[in-house]
């Protein structure tokens, strides 16, 4: 793709929300990312313009068929000033994998990372430079040809928004309370599980309500075929620390491939400590947990990193782990990992990424 990215400035700079107020989502940057695609003619008319609503026909095709898929992702300003993204390579990566599950088409992951750098160094200032802070980036595509016809859409539009967050665990790293999740299913094999679909999270809403109004913050998902085999925890992929060795559900095709994942492998292995990736069932997890083996568990996912579990509820059974409190090795990897995207600690893995001033 050989496109010259345009660059349209606002005249008129939003007013930054205190620091205080920021929550997760709901300011935005005054720029964003758009590129368009047309079938015959590829992506085109990449440019940086002034964050604004779009303009959808009514039959856009995403309105109707949900043909959408997103990507999840931070810029981190540390305490030398300097300006980093965590592994942004591997999130377009895993864009192409979505988008081709979703026939939708490919995009040019060296040049949207560029550009991607490109808009975060202008909206720099966005960045908030306390500890836990960060700018989430949200890359998504969408289907914007308006027909009926149940069919892949003729025209695309690509678009990059970015939202400056408060830390995520503002009060400290409190474990959650989970419960296991036995009439609803997140996906299947086969389906669209794998991919980052808007959908996915649609479907998955009715569940978590559920187990909020029962006492419980996220759900854990059972497999769709015979709804025993663990797969993620809420939107994350999830960990369990039985004895010396690491399990998590090894990727089936219902499973997201996540970055922090894949990271937290990495890590783990790294400091010697056996990972083992295979179809965890849920009564192994408890046969387990009666054993005492079962010592820690955690969710890993973009928003959060790590997500200490402190309570698994299974038709009323209920594992109480490392008495409600965030374990050992769930705080060293939740300190090495944010301490490598502030570029605080070593980055023997390359996976920090500057972006230029």
């Amino acid at each position: 793709m050989e496109c010259q990215l345009t660059i349209v400035r606002t005249e008129q700079k939003k007013e930054k929300p205190a620091l205080d107020k920021l929550g997760f989502g709901v300011h935005f940057t005054d720029h964003m990312f758009t590129m368009d695609y047309t079938e015959g003619k590829g992506w085109h008319d990449p440019q940086i313009v002034p964050h604004a609503p779009l303009t959808l026909d009514p039959a856009a095709m995403v309105l109707h068929y949900g043909q959408a898929i997103f990507e999840g992702m931070k810029a981190y300003r540390n305490k030398a000033g300097k300006v980093l993204l965590f592994r942004p390579e591997q999130n377009f990566k895993r864009m192409n994998r979505s988008l081709e599950r979703m026939s939708m088409p490919q995009v040019d992951g060296e040049f949207m990372v560029d550009a991607l750098k490109q808009l975060v160094a202008l909206e720099k200032e966005w960045i908030p430079a306390e500890s836990g802070m960060s700018l989430y980036i949200r890359p998504f595509v969408i289907a914007t040809e308006p027909c009926f016809g149940v069919r892949p859409s003729h025209t695309y539009k690509l678009i990059i928004v970015l939202s400056p967050v408060g830390a995520y665990y503002a009060n400290g790293m409190e474990p959650v309370k989970i419960y296991v999740e036995n009439k609803y299913v997140r996906a299947v094999r086969g389906g669209t599980g794998n991919a980052k679909v808007a959908g996915n999270y649609a479907g998955a809403l009715k569940a978590q309500a559920e187990a909020k109004e029962k006492g419980y913050e996220q759900v854990l998902w059972l497999d769709g075929v015979e709804n025993k085999y663990i797969e993620e925890v809420g939107s994350m992929n999830v960990f369990f620390k039985v004895g010396e060795e690491v399990w998590t559900p090894a990727l089936n095709g219902s499973i997201l491939e996540g970055i922090t994942r894949d990271s937290t492998i990495h890590l783990l292995k790294d400091w010697g400590i056996p990972v083992v990736e295979k179809r965890i069932s849920v009564e192994e997890l408890y046969e387990a947990y009666t054993k005492g083996q079962l010592e820690e568990a955690f969710g890993t996912g973009t928003a959060a990193v790590i997500s200490p579990v402190g309570d698994l509820n299974w038709n009323g059974h209920q594992m109480i782990l490392n008495g409600e409190k965030t374990g050992p090795l769930t705080t060293k990897l939740y300190e090495t990992m944010t301490g490598i995207q502030y570029g605080e600690k070593e980055d023997k893995f390359g996976w920090s990424v500057e972006v230029s001033e």
